[in-house]
């Protein structure tokens, strides 16, 4: 099934069910009136809002209405965690090789991760508000799952059943703030913003095929100012899976129902044509734009996002179909 939050006014919104084609919602008043209610009680409420998911797709739900991306708020407006991972060991190979770093070893055994702002998570097309341009403002196109309770000392077989849902994510990163926090030793903190998610969390059972034990075998699109940037397969190149990812984090604490894992930047390997390298799969972050651009030419050319630009990321399903919908926002200024 497809689940959804509608404004209305409050901060957790209104549970709806979307069919699986996004034509059409649902509100599920009656079942649940939030996210995070049905993922607190799944295996009582998630049947009901199966067969409510039937109905809209049988055109048998008597309420329905058009369903439009531009009413939702993030399918979980806050949530109990936001975990991000850095699942794609081949992003990681590019931004330091570009500034002559060698990955240590033990990136290949144990992920890379870092919990993020989760009080406030952006809907689709939300403006991406930034103080400002200097900041080096960057899209990440990702995938996000959400998890049920999964208990501490779980092994990654166990974690990937206590995935509920999967959604899209832009991680926001500002570039230029990065480098002075890291010297810090503790970490992301300012140089991450609220990370933006697609209109529709989706049941695993909707990817069909495409779901590999943990990998998601499908390509993510990314569009940036109307031009097509990336084009990157999400599955075969996940160095570590989303249950090794959960898994990471239960190695001393519990992951409680309403968490959400991200996978990090999705990224593909270069390939040699002509005698040199190449990615013809483009890019999910501008970053690893900039670090191709080092290694081949020895110096960045293209520049980070200023207000104005837009971005949109996508992934359509093995029915040709949009899985999630779409994020599309826009870079904005702070009002004061």
């Amino acid at each position: 099934m497809k689940l959804a939050t509608y404004r209305d006014g409050s901060r957790d919104g209104q549970l709806v069910v979307v069919s699986r084609d996004l034509s059409m919602a649902h509100y599920a008043t009656g079942i649940a009136e939030r996210l995070q209610q049905v993922l607190d009680d799944w295996g009582f409420l998630s049947p009901q809002l199966q067969d409510l998911y039937e109905a809209l797709n049988g055109g048998k739900a008597r309420h329905a209405f058009p369903f439009d991306p531009k009413m939702c708020m993030a399918p979980l407006p806050r949530a109990y965690q936001w975990a991000d991972g850095s699942a794609y060991i081949n992003h990681v190979e590019l931004v330091r090789r570009a500034r002559g770093a060698e990955v240590p070893a033990s990136f290949y055994e144990d992920p890379l991760m870092y919990q993020g702002a989760s009080d406030e998570l952006l809907g689709p097309c939300d403006d991406v508000v930034v103080p400002s341009e200097d900041y080096g403002i960057d899209f990440e196109a990702e995938i996000a799952v959400v998890t049920g309770d999964v208990p501490m000392g779980s092994t990654p077989e166990q974690a990937l059943e206590g995935i509920r849902l999967l959604m899209l994510a832009n991680d926001v990163s500002l570039r230029n703030l990065i480098p002075a926090e890291l010297a810090k030793g503790f970490g992301f903190f300012q140089s991450k913003p609220a990370t933006a998610f697609s209109p529709v969390a989706v049941t695993l059972d909707e990817l069909g095929a495409a779901w590999d034990r943990g990998r998601v075998n499908l390509t993510l699109q990314s569009t940036w100012n109307g031009r097509k940037v990336g084009l990157c397969e999400a599955g075969p190149e996940m160095t570590f899976h989303f249950g090794q990812l959960i898994a990471h984090i239960c190695k001393t604490r519990n992951v409680r129902a309403g968490s959400i894992v991200g996978s990090g930047t999705v990224s593909n390997k270069g390939v040699e044509i002509d005698g040199r390298p190449q990615w013809p799969k483009g890019y999910s972050c501008i970053a690893e734009k900039r670090a191709i651009e080092t290694i081949l030419d020895g110096a960045p050319s293209t520049g980070y996002m200023k207000y104005g630009d837009t971005i949109r990321i996508e992934m359509k399903g093995l029915d040709g179909l949009s899985l999630c919908g779409a994020i599309d926002q826009r870079i904005a200024p702070l009002q004061r």
